[in-house]
């Protein structure tokens, strides 16, 4: 292997994480960095074409989670998240990545796939994968696509939240006897 290559695998790496913690930290504009500006980002059905698209839905994301519409019936809630925010704390995320799986294509392009899990104040909330693929751009590695699949989500938790609606991957956490979620 030579050392464009590590270089290489190294800044996929980064990128990944910096998305994660800076999405799970709020940082909305430092995580869309990490994307070319012509990206491509695929949620579920939804596809969004170039940096400002992809901020606009992330944007949309973080206001809709900390700001609901107060004509809209509150999505379920685990009983686990409800009492989290009544003791007046701010709901959290922790993005999780593993198992990445870089292939190098050339020096100029890479992919990538990637297991996620989602915690929050409940505990594992959604987890799925990433593909991913990178470029070069002015001589700096970004996501030139990236197509985000939920294997699962918790019901009532941030992950089915966050769609307003449960989808049809929603499972229920594990009850052992004796055990309330």
């Amino acid at each position: 292997m030579e050392v464009w290559e590590l270089v290489a695998r190294e800044s996929a790496r980064d990128l990944i994480t910096r998305y994660n913690a800076n999405g799970d930290s709020g940082r909305i504009k430092q995580m869309v960095a990490v994307f070319a500006p012509d990206a491509i980002f695929e949620t579920g059905d939804r596809r969004f074409e170039g940096r400002d698209a992809i901020f606009a839905f992330m944007s949309g994301v973080v206001i809709a989670q900390s700001d609901p519409d107060p004509d809209a019936p509150p999505p379920p809630i685990s009983p686990a998240l409800a009492d989290w925010e009544a003791r007046g704390r701010t709901p959290m995320l922790r993005h999780v990545t593993g198992t990445t799986q870089i292939d190098v294509v050339d020096e100029h392009t890479m992919r990538a796939r990637s297991y996620y899990l989602v915690l929050a104040a409940h505990g594992l909330d959604h987890w799925g994968r990433y593909l991913d693929e990178f470029g070069l751009v002015d001589g700096e590695w970004r996501i030139t696509s990236r197509r985000e699949i939920t294997d699962a989500s918790f019901a009532g938790g941030w992950g089915s939240r966050a769609t307003g609606e449960d989808p049809p991957h929603v499972t229920h956490p594990v009850c052992w006897p004796g055990i309330t979620p």
